[in-house]
């Protein structure tokens, strides 16, 4: 079993960066939007990771941004019906994949999000088959341009969810290198915790890092761990040992980390009543 990693989430914001590494995580993971992709922006982020790695820490990823203007980053997006949302997700990818390279850091890119809209942009396929295989054939070239330096999480839509062991087969047929968001794949599955624990082994191989979020298993509610429904003692037996893992939960104040710490000692403790046979 695992000791759990200290990996904390938040912007390229010197205060946000501040408050956690007060802290000396393990993992630091950026959040990012639109406006890191301007000139101007993207220096930012590039001075903020490596203000990070001068602090000691090596393992950064950088979440690719949830939001484009009006709508979610989903990569299913047909390119001509939404033609300036396709070329921002393929401009935004390229430029984290070359920050990626030459600060030896990680990429996440969701291979989908949840909800109307994205149901909405499969509906623009013939089938879902049609939309799930769109969605593999731009993460396909995304996994070749970016190599070891990027990943792709799980979403609570049809195109790319944890969960289904048929469509896992499916996934797991391209190699990609996954991010495991617990929360995700919980909600997925209407909260049913065996479900769950069996996604997290049949993908365990492959999993280069995990989102640890709680949730009620209904909605999109990123809890604090012990706040939900997720029972944790059988999902930390569970994590692949090798990967990278950050606490993602929602915050009351984007600059006190509070939520994602106790969600660590949450897990720690659990972690020792473990090893301790309790």
């Amino acid at each position: 079993m695992i000791s759990p990693l200290l990996g904390l989430k938040g912007s390229s914001n010197r205060q946000q960066i501040d408050d956690r590494l007060q802290y000396h995580p393990d993992v630091y993971e950026f959040y990012t939007d639109a406006n890191d992709f301007t000139p101007e922006g993207y220096q930012h982020l590039d001075e903020a990771v490596q203000y990070v790695q001068s602090k000691g820490i090596s393992k950064i990823v950088i979440h690719h941004p949830m939001v484009f203007k009006k709508w979610h980053s989903e990569v299913v997006a047909p390119e001509n019906y939404f033609p300036e949302l396709y070329r921002f997700i393929e401009t935004s990818t390229e430029q984290l994949i070359s920050l990626a390279q030459e600060r030896n850091i990680q990429v996440l890119v969701h291979g989908g999000y949840a909800g109307k809209e994205v149901q909405e942009m499969v509906n623009l396929y013939p089938n879902v088959e049609a939309a799930r295989q769109a969605v593999y054939d731009r993460l396909d070239r995304f996994a070749r341009a970016g190599g070891n330096h990027i990943m792709f999480e799980n979403s609570i839509a049809p195109v790319f969810a944890y969960g289904h062991p048929e469509q896992e087969n499916e996934i797991l047929s391209h190699n990609y290198r996954l991010a495991f968001d617990t929360s995700h794949c919980f909600i997925e599955m209407h909260g049913d915790n065996q479900a769950l624990q069996a996604s997290l082994k049949h993908l365990r191989e492959h999993v280069v890092h995990y989102h640890l979020v709680d949730s009620l298993g209904q909605t999109h509610d990123s809890l604090q761990l012990g706040k939900g429904k997720i029972d944790w003692a059988p999902v930390l037996k569970l994590l692949n040992p090798n990967a990278t893992s950050i606490y993602e939960i929602n915050l009351h104040d984007q600059s006190n980390c509070h939520e994602q710490i106790e969600s660590h000692h949450y897990l720690v403790d659990l972690a020792n009543k473990l090893a301790q046979g309790a």
